[in-house]
């Protein structure tokens, strides 16, 4: 289990991805009809963990045998750094149990007391833990860390000296292949003239491809992550012209052609809209092309509903500004998951990777199921916290934060930020339970979705002192910059 775990801390486990299947199938075959699942808090905590991420059924039940008499975890445990560091890295695959959230508190408050005492290469190890717990964590981004962090190791002849190897070698190849994607988005986005044609909307075409390359960042996802990043344009373009630039009478009209999605129907819009409506049908098609002849199913028709609902959802925020009207906080997230954009994305990649192209699924997916939803709701609570202090937007985007300190007038701002963390703390508990538990869309697309939910923090983890983006900045080096 440990060699599995370092196997996935290095970025490695997908080359091995049969043995390793094979290998849990077997551990788990010999322990599924015993109470002892490890000696110690380090391999129980471990076990839960690695069973759970691959889909198999456990129960956190495992670990009461840390518990008092009171329902709490033992203080005996509280300077075990090696067992506190797996406790709170398994207390991320929370579906809603109480035993799990005892047990993140239990571990980051002693791991963070931990740090005073520890020397620096154990205290590094530890923040590094309370930071970027794996779970919620970008594979690629916390493999780069984790090979840099034990760079030392290696060096000093480790026995994982040939996995550590191979890990450089894996990520800078990976890493030429990532580049050259990047050029060709920068290329295409070029060609297409919106950045001069559309002035007035955002150019982040490098921003646009990080989802892409943190949802499915496998090498052979290739021409997926290109594809993508083209979809994922118009979602910026789109929002810019309803939140910027667009009247409400344009927008109405644009919202109409969108869901009717007829060419004819640009003739009354104007130019700029015109630009946008064209240069979005062809980039469509182009998917649907790709999936039709790639995967023999057109989904044009699932494309098309998609973007009008998008449009739907932003023209409701517009609707909103223009007539001063404050919906409530509920209303709000309702709207407000979709205008994310979560579910255009995922909808898109859903074909692209051609994986479950049945009747049922596509079915499934046009009616936002609820492991996209959640993610949608991550997006947009995190993005509320930082308010979107990168953009410069004039619209009505809301934010729920604002909207609950105006139906809890007696809560601090402090309050209602510690309640946002919480809906947020919620939201991924029941998205780690659709996504351990999702039997009808494939798995490489359930864990794309938790890819982008992963990704959300990195976006929006703004920083105080002058809005800038630290964690995206360092993640964007990182990955596309800096070998190893």
């Amino acid at each position: 289990m440990m060699l599995i775990d370092t196997l996935q801390h290095m970025g490695l486990d997908h080359l091995f991805k049969e043995e390793i299947g094979s290998t849990l199938s077997s551990i788990y075959n010999n322990f599924t009809h015993q109470t002892h699942h490890g000696h110690n808090l380090f391999e129980s905590s471990l076990f839960f963990r690695l069973f759970r991420q691959h889909g198999y059924r456990v129960s956190p039940k495992m670990l009461k045998k840390f518990i008092d008499k009171n329902g709490e975890f033992k203080l005996a445990s509280s300077k075990d750094i090696k067992g506190l560091m797996s406790l709170y890295e398994a207390s991320h695959l929370n579906i809603g149990e109480d035993i799990l959230r005892k047990g993140k508190e239990f571990s980051s408050k002693h791991l963070w007391d931990s740090i005073e005492w520890l020397d620096n290469k154990h205290a590094n190890q530890v923040k590094e833990t309370l930071e970027h717990p794996y779970h919620m964590s970008i594979q690629r981004y916390k493999a780069r860390r984790y090979i840099s962090m034990h760079q030392d190791d290696h060096e000093n002849g480790c026995k994982d000296v040939v996995l550590f190897e191979l890990a450089k070698y894996e990520f800078n190849v990976v890493q030429l292949l990532h580049q050259r994607e990047l050029d060709a988005i920068l290329s295409w986005w070029k060609k297409t003239g919106l950045a001069l044609e559309l002035s007035f909307v955002r150019d982040q075409a490098l921003k646009w491809y990080m989802g892409p390359l943190t949802m499915v960042p496998q090498p052979h996802h290739s021409k997926c992550r290109i594809v993508l990043t083209k979809a994922i344009a118009f979602i910026y373009i789109i929002d810019d012209i309803f939140d910027v630039y667009g009247t409400l009478d344009e927008l109405s009209l644009f919202t109409q052609a969108i869901s009717k999605w007829d060419i004819s129907a640009i003739n009354n819009l104007p130019n700029y809209m015109k630009v946008c409506f064209n240069a979005l049908y062809n980039v469509t098609n182009e998917i649907a092309e790709i999936t039709l002849k790639e995967y023999g199913w057109n989904p044009i028709s699932t494309l098309c509903k998609s973007w009008g609902k998008l449009c739907n959802a932003f023209l409701q925020e517009a609707k909103w500004f223009a007539s001063k009207q404050v919906p409530n906080k509920d209303e709000y997230m309702r709207n407000a998951v979709t205008s994310s954009g979560v579910f255009i994305v995922i909808v898109h990649l859903f074909f692209l990777m051609g994986q479950g192209l049945t009747l049922e699924n596509i079915q499934h997916i046009e009616n936002d199921p609820s492991f996209v939803s959640k993610s949608g709701t991550i997006l947009r609570l995190w993005d509320d916290l930082g308010s979107a202090k990168d953009e410069n937007q004039k619209g009505f985007d809301g934010s729920y934060l604002d909207l609950y300190m105006k139906e809890h007038q007696e809560c601090t701002a402090k309050e209602a930020q510690d309640h946002v963390m919480v809906m947020i703390s919620r939201a991924w508990e029941a998205l780690n339970k659709e996504s351990f538990s999702q039997s009808s869309f494939p798995q490489p697309l359930i864990n794309a979705n938790l890819n982008l939910a992963r990704m959300v923090r990195v976006m929006y983890s703004y920083n105080d002192d002058n809005h800038h983006l630290p964690m995206l900045d360092d993640y964007i080096f990182s990955l596309l910059h800096h070998p190893l």
